[in-house]
């Protein structure tokens, strides 16, 4: 990664107001803090290992009492694969590409997240039927925050 990258990434950090970030790839690793006692570290190294995707893990199933009827939960969330700007539509005119009550499959487009001035579009992986949209169009999301929720 060079100077320029590292000082985007800052000002994207600065921009959007993160308390944390922390980028690895093949050799190379950055993460940032911000706090009163928190500097940014940058470290390079060679990576021992091939890099793993992390999992992340379920969300905990609410309990319910044993009186109260079963009902359908939404089985699945749609997590944020990086931090950036969240867009639901390829552009302000345009409809969003993913509604509630939509089925989606794996090569679904749900979303664009910018980040470093570049649109990375979003897909599903997984299938279901969209109940609920959590992340606010044009505004930041950090990477594992929940985009939406499906059953």
């Amino acid at each position: 990664m060079e100077l320029k990258d590292i000082k985007e990434l800052i000002a994207l950090f600065r921009k959007n107001d993160l308390s944390e970030f922390s980028l690895e790839e093949e050799g190379f690793k950055i993460s940032l803090k911000r706090g009163s006692d928190a500097l940014p570290v940058f470290t390079q190294h060679a990576l021992a290992m091939a890099p793993q995707q992390a999992v992340l893990p379920a969300p905990a199933a609410p309990t319910l009492p044993a009186s109260a009827p079963a009902i359908q939960e939404p089985s699945h969330e749609i997590h944020s694969p990086m931090v950036g700007t969240f867009y639901s539509a390829p552009s302000p005119d345009s409809p969003a590409f993913v509604s509630v009550g939509q089925q989606v499959t794996p090569d679904t487009v749900i979303c664009i997240i910018e980040a470093m001035k570049v649109m990375n579009e979003i897909k599903a992986e997984t299938s279901g039927v969209i109940v609920e949209m959590l992340a606010e169009n044009g505004k930041p999301v950090q990477y594992g925050q929940p985009l939406y929720r499906l059953r």
